[in-house]
């Protein structure tokens, strides 16, 4: 991983990150908090299809930074998780407030 990434990845060990093999999270992070610079690099390093997986796949990453994605690769919407609406809301069931 290139020292200037290593800030986004404030709460791990940036040095022992395996940027193949931890593509996934590292997308994910990258594409949801990178600089210009990360962006770049992440790009340049991993195929378009590693990083419409993630987009796809993500419950991580901002509707706003979905929609970003999903705008720059023509996603179709229906197919990004973090998108989908979620579940209704229950009432609790244990306690009625």
């Amino acid at each position: 991983m290139p020292e200037f990434t290593h800030p986004f990845f404030w709460d791990v060990d940036a040095s022992t990150i395996n940027p193949v093999g931890d593509y996934f999270f590292v997308i994910e992070r990258l594409l949801e908090y990178g600089n210009d610079d990360a962006i770049r690099w992440l790009m340049a390093f991993y195929r378009d299809e590693q990083l419409q997986e993630v987009v796809k796949k993500s419950r991580n990453i901002s509707k706003k930074t979905a929609y970003l994605w999903q705008n720059y690769f023509n996603l179709p919407r229906e197919e990004i998780v973090c998108l989908k609406k979620s579940s209704p809301k229950t009432g609790n069931v244990f306690w009625n407030y």
